[in-house]
């Protein structure tokens, strides 16, 4: 069952820009062509998230697949700083990464270590990372989205 924070108007707004960023920066599909992005983003069997352009940005969207991998509600998710998903040894790295998406639009190449809030440690490979941009220009975020990970000890 989708949240139904997901289905009122702004949201649904916010998370179409995630599938329509997506198009138009890779020119690839993230989810099926015509089908309802509200319901494809969430159900994805892939991790899917977003987070807007706050000065500390707070993540906006995971969806089940990342609450289940990050073993978080969506609630306590939604309430946290993006910066916390990477252990403060690896935020730099981070940075670093958001940096390059900055200038690029979007990465398809990202590795990187992200904590799950029960302290499980793993690595994301191959994660593709790209900007939330309307189709007049503003940028409202960015969002990531993984489907392989290797946990770690």
């Amino acid at each position: 069952m989708i949240p139904p924070r997901f289905t009122a108007p702004e949201m649904r707004a916010r998370l179409t820009l995630i599938a329509a960023s997506y198009r138009r920066l890779t020119g690839r599909d993230l989810i099926p062509a015509g089908a309802d992005p509200v319901e494809s983003l969430w159900t994805a069997p892939r991790i899917i998230l977003a987070h807007g352009t706050e000065p500390d940005p707070i993540f906006l969207f995971g969806n089940r697949a990342a609450l289940d991998r990050f073993g978080m509600t969506l609630d306590a998710f939604t309430a946290m700083p993006s910066r916390l998903s990477a252990e403060p040894l690896h935020r730099d790295e981070r940075q670093a990464l958001l940096d390059r998406v900055a200038r690029h639009g979007f990465i398809d190449d990202y590795s990187g270590i992200r904590i799950a809030a029960d302290g499980r440690r793993f690595r994301v490979e191959g994660a593709t990372v790209w900007n939330l941009i309307d189709a007049e220009g503003a940028l409202h975020g960015q969002a990531a989205t993984f489907d392989r990970w290797t946990d770690l000890a």
